[in-house]
């Protein structure tokens, strides 16, 4: 797939720290509605990946483009409008607001703002905030959240938690979602419940998605690519059936022939 087909085209991508390379001369392409796992051991770079395509991070060397514009110096604000959005390994909800406070506050970056209206209330504004909430509402229901609707996020059991956090991620309407360990700390009827509803957010949504796993049911089972990084750099690419039988992501990683078996 070329540039001009692809959502997100990252070349050279390199991130060091204070002599460390995290990440090492990487390309990745993710096309305009795909699936793509990123798999590693601890330590691979999986999350410093992520940490530089929005914009916590600068790189070191290379270049990301997204939607064809370069996006390789832009802040996290811009690179959220632009249409990425992203959860964290460690959940960063607003604890102390409510759960449609925290949706709310994520639509919101697509809605125009003027002070007249805001300040006197006028129908303008109030019609936009009833329109907000209802599609918070609606997003809330898919993942059956809307129940805790008036609850502080930071009450949730932790396996909501991780949902809300996926449910204001996708509020502000992105073209690339970038999951990281979604699952993690969930138990297995809790993660099969998930891998169902990034599927389904993925069938209903134009929308591309990167999903940071060491779940291999949840990679194998979601992904139609898949990139290995071990020590920073780019061991192997390719479709789950291809990448779950060679010996060196086996070595690095799986530690097994277990899914080579499956």
């Amino acid at each position: 797939m070329d540039g001009h087909q692809s959502l997100l085209n990252i070349k050279g991508l390199t991130k060091d720290f204070r002599g460390l390379r995290a990440l090492d001369d990487i390309d990745l392409t993710v096309g305009g509605h795909e699936i793509l796992g990123v798999i590693g051991p601890n330590g691979a770079g999986k999350t410093t990946l992520f940490n530089v395509i929005t914009g916590l991070l600068s790189a070191t060397h290379g270049a990301i483009q997204f939607l064809g514009k370069d996006i390789t110096r832009l802040t996290p604000d811009a690179i959220a409008r632009l249409g990425i959005a992203r959860t964290f390994q460690n959940i960063r909800l607003f604890d102390a607001m409510s759960v449609l406070d925290n949706v709310r506050v994520a639509q919101q970056m697509h809605v125009p703002r003027d002070s007249f209206n805001t300040l006197l209330s006028t129908p303008i504004f109030l019609k936009q905030e009833k329109e907000i909430q209802e599609k918070a509402i609606a997003l809330l229901n898919i993942f059956n959240l809307a129940h805790y609707w008036k609850r502080p996020a930071g009450s949730l059991p932790y396996g909501d938690q991780r949902r809300l956090e996926i449910v204001r991620a996708l509020a502000t309407q992105p073209r690339l979602l970038l999951l990281d360990e979604p699952t993690v700390g969930m138990n297995p009827s809790e993660s099969q419940t998930l891998l169902l509803l990034i599927q389904e957010i993925f069938d209903k949504h134009d929308l591309s998605i990167i999903l940071v796993a060491h779940d291999m049911q949840l990679v194998m089972n979601l992904c139609q690519q898949i990139q290995v990084l071990n020590q920073g750099k780019t061991i192997a690419l390719g479709t789950p059936a291809i990448v779950r039988n060679l010996p060196q992501v086996i070595e690095a990683y799986l530690g097994s022939t277990e899914y080579a078996q499956n």
